[in-house]
């Protein structure tokens, strides 16, 4: 089954981001709310606090990945999914 892709990601600005070695952490301070990243979600999510495009995000993706630009979209609408059900994001459109 295909998750649809949102057009924007916004995160909340009570969220908190560290990186912990090959990881990364979210933090939202009014839910305390946790959530780690691996090392390509840190770059989803590096890329869509600075973007919040998801259609420029993906074209990140896919200069920094050998993947197929499909493959790369679901997997970024999934981990939006994620992130949005913990109260990190806001999703547009």
């Amino acid at each position: 089954m295909t998750t649809p892709l949102p057009r924007r990601v916004t995160p909340v600005p009570e969220v908190l981001f560290q990186d912990v070695g090959d990881e990364a952490v979210l933090l939202n301070l009014q839910t305390e709310h946790y959530f780690s990243l691996n090392d390509v979600g840190t770059r989803m999510w590096q890329l869509l606090c600075e973007h919040g495009d998801t259609d420029t995000v993906v074209a990140r993706l896919s200069d920094l990945y050998d993947a197929e630009v499909d493959t790369l979209r679901q997997d970024l609408a999934e981990l939006i999914v994620e992130l949005h059900e913990a109260a990190l994001v806001t999703i547009e459109g």
